[in-house]
């Protein structure tokens, strides 16, 4: 969601929704394309996530990127839907995962085409702060509440702000999020049991649909 083709950054700030555009540095998209993000994926980002949920039959991933989350997700649930913003690079997972268990949605995961009650469960990693505004980051949380089956768990996570943070993310969009405010926000947008956990470097949050 809200990544690209490793062009430098452009926003409109008059658009809003899937008008507004966002594009990865190219160090950013490469760095998150590469073997030693896919390795922190496989070992830490996705197990951190999802050990001890029950995923069900039907996980939304939201924001893939390049997908190195998606082969991790794919081999642990019957069938998974992504939804990338990015023209390229949901192109481009829609044509690595042709045959498989995976359907790659390009659009605007705050306004999504799905019915109410859709997914079993959903997931977003590290991409919340990709989205322009904390305001585009709780349509995110709404839309996933009403797409996922109540009683279904809607997780994720995300890099907690820090000066090497930001200048990973020169010339990005970077909104990160507020472990302090996580958990009201989540409630907001209508999820129960939810829990929010931090550590030194990442924000984790796991919310039942209602």
């Amino acid at each position: 969601m809200l990544t690209a083709n490793g062009q430098r950054l452009t926003t409109d700030d008059s658009l809003s929704g899937s008008d507004r555009v966002a594009r990865m540095n190219r160090a950013h998209l490469e760095y998150c394309a590469g073997a030693e993000w896919a390795d922190v994926v496989r070992r830490h980002v996705v197990p951190g996530a999802t050990n001890g949920i029950d995923l069900g039959d039907h996980l939304l991933e939201v924001g893939p990127g390049p997908g190195l989350t998606t082969d991790v997700l794919a081999a642990l649930v019957p069938n998974i839907t992504a939804v990338e913003l990015d023209e390229d690079l949901a192109a481009a997972l829609a044509e690595r995962f042709a045959g498989s268990n995976l359907t790659v949605h390009q659009g605007d995961a705050t306004s999504t085409p799905f019915a109410d009650n859709t997914f079993s469960s959903a997931i977003c990693l590290t991409m919340l702060h990709h989205l322009p505004t904390p305001a585009d980051q709780d349509r995110l949380f709404a839309e996933l509440n009403r797409v996922v089956r109540p009683g279904g768990t809607v997780m994720g996570s995300d890099s907690l702000d820090s000066p090497e943070f930001r200048s990973f993310h020169e010339d990005d969009i970077c909104t990160p999020v507020d472990p302090a405010t996580l958990a009201d926000r989540l409630r907001a947008a209508g999820f129960a049991n939810v829990r929010v956990e931090p550590n030194p470097f990442a924000v984790a949050f796991w919310a039942t649909a209602t």
